[in-house]
């Protein structure tokens, strides 16, 4: 159910954006409001949000706000990147710090010794900084439909590959 209220904006704003003749500003209030519906009805049914939901939803907000505001799509467009690369930031001083944060947001649900929960911070690391450039690479050499497709089925394939791949790299560190 939780996956559901985290990919309602993201098939909203697919549906709007191509449903409304490709008007980006239409699709970019839809995804703002259909983020915060999710937001609220998240807190509702589970009594707590994630700290990745909630900052994401922030800087949808604040970058979405501007583009609607100063009608400008770069502020959206630049939305992945700023958020990946906070990510990727975060990931970086917990590892600095020696606390790798996934463990904190995972370990309920993933049982790792520390050695892999250092390599699972620094291959998510990488993978955040990859999905910046990634963005900023489509963002700036494309038209908006491409990177409409990109943000919306590209980052999620690629995303979910990462994931998989993942799996047997850390399979010598779960714990039993």
């Amino acid at each position: 159910m939780k996956q559901l209220f985290e990919f309602f904006p993201l098939i909203v704003f697919f549906a709007v954006y191509y449903k409304s003749d490709k008007d980006l500003y239409f699709s970019i209030a839809a995804v703002i409001i259909a983020t915060l519906i999710s937001l609220i009805a998240l807190y509702v049914k589970e009594r707590k949000i994630s700290t990745m939901m909630l900052v994401s939803t922030v800087i949808l907000v604040i970058f979405g706000g501007l583009s609607l505001f100063f009608k400008n799509e770069i502020f959206f467009k630049m939305k992945p990147t700023i958020i990946n690369a906070l990510f990727a930031i975060a990931l970086i001083i917990s590892n600095y710090l020696n606390k790798p944060i996934l463990k904190m947001m995972l370990n309920s649900s993933i049982k790792l010794k520390d050695q892999g929960w250092t390599m699972l911070n620094k291959m998510w690391t990488g993978y955040f900084i990859f999905l910046a450039v990634l963005n900023e690479i489509v963002w700036r050499n494309y038209p908006t439909d491409v990177w409409v497709n990109f943000k919306v089925f590209g980052i999620m394939g690629v995303t979910i590959a990462f994931t998989i791949v993942q799996i047997p790299l850390l399979k010598k560190y779960f714990i039993e």
